[in-house]
């Protein structure tokens, strides 16, 4: 992957990975491919509980001051189900009270976010600076898939005007389901980005 990404002149600046029993080979391999971000793509344990997403922020704590000891930074990346509430609390909030900002930086999916009824803008501001990278994929909200920039419910304007509020470093345009072609929606977002 490195040695394609350099033939390119490109970097390799993160990449998704399991918090499992092979993650010190993870970190070396991220070590060695230069890249900056190891981001977690989904929860190590289950449970949609505030205990279990205690339990899940004391790993994400422990992940990230070993990458942090290594140079590189622990993060992880939300789907819609981090967004659900257990005894008033929403567990993604759980997550984010309990991990330490300096040890796990997050990657904001910004399309499940507001799939999941809430406001990026609301976290930009209860969390400042914690979401260093983005997903940016519009929404189809009706049926719950992504969709091309400007036809989903994601006020992607708003959110790029705040981009300071939120810290981002790196934005990742993400679409997994397409009106045509891959490269088609890719055009249309990368188009739609010149008008704002």
């Amino acid at each position: 992957m490195k040695d394609t990404c350099d033939s390119l002149g490109m970097e390799l600046c993160s990449g998704h990975v399991a918090l499992d029993k092979d993650f010190e080979d993870t970190m070396r391999q991220a070590v060695e491919s230069g890249q900056e971000y190891v981001i977690c793509s989904s929860l190590p344990s289950n449970g949609q509980n505030i205990d279990n997403y205690k339990k899940v922020a004391e790993a994400f704590n422990k992940a990230g001051e070993s990458c942090k000891n290594l140079g590189l930074k622990f993060g992880y990346h939300n789907h819609e189900y981090e967004f659900e509430s257990d005894k008033g609390e929403v567990l993604y909030d759980v997550l984010m009270d309990n991990t330490d900002p300096d040890l796990v930086h997050m990657e904001l999916d910004l399309g499940w976010v507001v799939v999941a009824e809430k406001d990026p803008l609301h976290y930009f501001k209860k969390y400042p600076k914690r979401f260093p990278l983005w997903h940016l994929k519009d929404m189809n909200m009706h049926e719950k898939i992504s969709t091309e920039f400007g036809k989903g419910g994601l006020d992607i304007a708003n959110m790029m005007k705040h981009k300071s509020d939120s810290g981002v470093k790196h934005i990742f345009i993400e679409q997994e389901e397409y009106a045509s072609t891959p490269m088609e929606s890719m055009k249309h977002n990368m188009n739609y980005l010149k008008t704002l």
